[in-house]
């Protein structure tokens, strides 16, 4: 998996005019991040996961979420075995390289917590014993709108590990119209090749490590978060987690686009993505119709990029 184009034209084959998500959800997964999917039912949330996993010839699993949802379906159980006398670990669902959670914010808190450690730590705890999950591993989430029927919000705590949220939006009609006519010659799901393995995953993410980020670029990184800490709209600006974020994010960007370097132009293309759902706005900016795009814009206008050259 050398040549990220080739990747986008399989998924392009299952997602239809949405270029750009697609490119901030590659370059997701290049950075070892998870990514949040948020969009009414219907745009195409789990087509994108499902393209994606077939794409990067990575083991899939998915859950539904509900209410009824339990802890234990997504990081497994222990179950005692007769015949040895000892307890034996069935894994759960979430033990796999791409997991799909599927309407997550209709489970219970408890449900949703699960997660956190599989995201953070990258393995998951049943009955004090640790169980690592795969690698690579990847967690892709959908939600649906705020207020729809049965759902409730994340945890600033869980959107915090969240590298990337997306929003897959209405097609435009001659995209609409070009999928139905796809449709006809029957799922374009089918026709998604794959073209890399998790080992060739693992390769990517270790160069895309090694790249290299100038101390000016992280000065950048730093005032970009800083000004969401002091602006008087926010009041709950971007992590220190969010600025690490944002460098594996702009050195993801680098590698696709064939640098082993960052530049000012690779931090301001993810800027949006990584950081919009970290924000808390205050109430005054909410009243007056304020959104975190507008004041990340606003941020990235006023704060002078380095002179690093590219």
């Amino acid at each position: 998996m050398n040549d990220p184009k080739s990747i986008l034209d399989e998924l392009k084959k299952a997602v239809v005019g949405k270029d750009n998500v697609l490119i901030m959800a590659l370059l997701a997964i290049l950075a070892r991040g998870h990514i949040l999917l948020e969009d009414i039912p219907g745009v195409g949330k789990t087509t994108m996961a499902l393209a994606f996993s077939k794409a990067l010839g990575l083991e899939y699993h998915r859950i539904q979420f509900t209410p009824d949802v339990l802890p234990s379906d997504i990081v497994g159980f222990s179950l005692y075995d007769r015949e040895s006398g000892q307890m034996t670990y069935k894994p759960g669902a979430i033990l796999c390289n791409l997991f799909l959670a599927d309407e997550l914010n209709r489970a219970t808190s408890r449900t949703q917590s699960a997660l956190l450690e599989a995201m953070e730590e990258g393995n998951v705890t049943v009955d004090g014993v640790t169980h690592p999950v795969p690698d690579p591993f990847v967690v892709i989430a959908t939600q649906n709108p705020v207020g729809a029927s049965g759902t409730q919000l994340l945890p600033d705590s869980q959107l915090d590990r969240f590298m990337v949220r997306l929003t897959l939006g209405y097609p435009r009609p001659s995209d609409e119209l070009d999928l139905l006519n796809r449709k006809q010659a029957g799922n374009p799901l089918d026709n998604v090749r794959c073209i890399a393995d998790s080992e060739g995953l693992k390769r990517i993410r270790v160069s895309i490590d090694n790249t290299f980020v100038d101390k000016k670029i992280m000065d950048y990184v730093i005032r970009l978060s800083n000004a969401t800490r002091t602006h008087s709209s926010v009041l709950q600006g971007a992590s220190p987690r969010a600025s690490l974020a944002v460098v594996s994010m702009a050195k993801a960007a680098a590698w696709v686009q064939g640098r082993d370097y960052v530049i000012p132009n690779d931090v301001k293309l993810i800027y949006p993505a990584t950081i919009t759902h970290r924000l808390i706005l205050t109430p005054e900016a909410k009243a007056s119709g304020e959104s975190a795009e507008t004041i990340l814009n606003d941020i990235l206008a006023h704060t002078a990029p380095p002179a690093v050259r590219g």
